[in-house]
């Protein structure tokens, strides 16, 4: 674990440059929660999460009750970085012919690369085999995956799940990706979304639902631990995101106060079927299953036509808008901080609310938040429990690292739960 003055810098394009830095942030839910001065930490109409218990509900709303984590510094791990491959008006999910060649591709999920990757995957799959250049490929022919994230290795299981005998995944690093240091709950984050694409985004993310709920009910072996239903605390059910998936795949929210225990209380709506996905955990389970049944590559791609296959995915997040030139993607990027020492039993909940909007030291725009998920990282202790973040800042990169940010987050946290 690093100290509380370092952090670490990940990226989740597997070419490992840097996306395009104009580009603004915004995402469907997101918007409505950040309120107040520019710049000023004010909390919205907010409580947190419940896990410990449950007590008797008023009769205007249902108490929960949760212990606060422990923040002071000894109860402080590492202080991560990294960057969301955000592409404005929604991720590309299309087919293009280069040449002889069929690429598929399939970037630009945001934060939103956990909530959307078996689903996109698939919707992605599907427009190959639908389309009549795809049909003409055998599922013996040689298929190159372009990207080591999330959405690379998803689409790599989902072809090995469907008879591609001969899958090679590419990327310029394997390991330390935005992908493994994602938060982990399961919610429509830091999307930019036009509204004619909001509706299969919804379907997407609903299909993703399905998926990681027979993970967490251990009906997939070779996920087994990588996912769970926990509570998940939003302000209001808008911000949530998860309202196109309630009645399909999610019961409704309920209004609850939250009592921390310290005379705080918050006022809140929770999802009790809420996902967390643990994403250590699922990138190392992707990779052993990955590892016999396909061929990594570490390698730089800077062009498709350097591929030999006639079947490309693209999926390399901000490596892919540099490989497509693609104006829309927007670099979005992250502070998070890991915890260790805490009460695993108290932390079976996740928290997602929204501060106000701010500008960081090198004077970009911020959009600030407070967020708490279960995440566990492997080879760690087994209090060593919890993730706590964090903001959004458009156009953040590698050499405006804003690591002022890191103690804001942290306040912000405190203060939200009374501490």
């Amino acid at each position: 674990m690093a100290t509380k003055n370092s952090f670490r810098e990940v990226n989740q394009n597997s070419d490992d440059v840097e996306a395009p830095s104009k580009g603004a942030i915004s995402r469907r839910a997101v918007i409505a929660g950040f309120v107040g001065t520019a710049g000023a930490l004010t909390l919205a109409a907010c409580a947190p999460g419940a896990t410990t218990s449950t007590t008797s509900a008023t009769a205007e709303a249902i108490v929960r009750k949760i212990t606060p984590p422990r923040l002071d510094t000894a109860y402080l791990g590492e202080h991560v970085l990294c960057y969301r491959p955000m592409r404005k008006g929604a991720p590309r999910m299309n087919l293009e012919t280069l040449g002889s060649q069929l690429v598929a591709h399939n970037y630009g999920h945001g934060g939103s690369g956990w909530t959307l990757g078996p689903g996109t995957t698939k919707y992605v799959v599907d427009l190959v085999e639908e389309s009549d250049q795809g049909k003409s490929i055998a599922k013996g022919d040689p298929v190159t995956v372009v990207g080591a994230g999330v959405i690379g290795l998803f689409t790599a299981y989902e072809l090995v799940k469907r008879g591609y005998t001969d899958v090679t995944v590419i990327a310029d690093s394997f390991d330390k990706l935005t992908s493994h240091n994602a938060g982990g709950l399961l919610a429509p984050v830091s999307m930019d979304n036009a509204p004619d694409m909001q509706a299969l985004i919804d379907q997407i993310g609903i299909d993703a639902y399905r998926f990681f709920a027979a993970v967490a009910n251990g009906e997939v072996p070779e996920f087994e631990g990588g996912a769970k239903i926990v509570p998940s605390y939003f302000t209001n059910r808008e911000e949530s995101g998860l309202e196109p998936y309630v009645g399909q795949v999610m019961q409704p929210a309920k209004d609850v106060v939250v009592d921390f225990g310290n005379g705080t209380t918050r006022s809140m709506v929770v999802y009790d079927d809420g996902i967390f996905m643990d994403p250590a955990m699922m990138m190392q389970k992707l990779h052993d299953y990955l590892d016999s049944r396909v061929t990594f590559v570490q390698q730089k791609v800077t062009n498709f036509g350097e591929l030999d296959s006639a079947l490309v995915f693209d999926s390399a997040g901000l490596g892919s808008g540099v490989l497509n030139n693609d104006a829309e993607m927007v670099s979005v990027q992250g502070h998070l901080v890991m915890l260790k020492d805490q009460v695993p039993a108290e932390l079976e909940y996740m928290i997602l609310v929204y501060f106000s909007e701010g500008h960081t030291e090198a004077g970009q725009k911020v959009k600030r938040s407070f967020y708490i998920f279960p995440k566990h990282l492997p080879g760690t202790g087994p209090n060593d429990v919890g993730v706590v973040g964090g903001t959004f800042v458009e156009g953040g990169t590698s050499e405006t690292p804003n690591t002022a940010e890191f103690a804001t987050l942290l306040q912000g946290a405190k203060d939200f739960y009374g501490i």
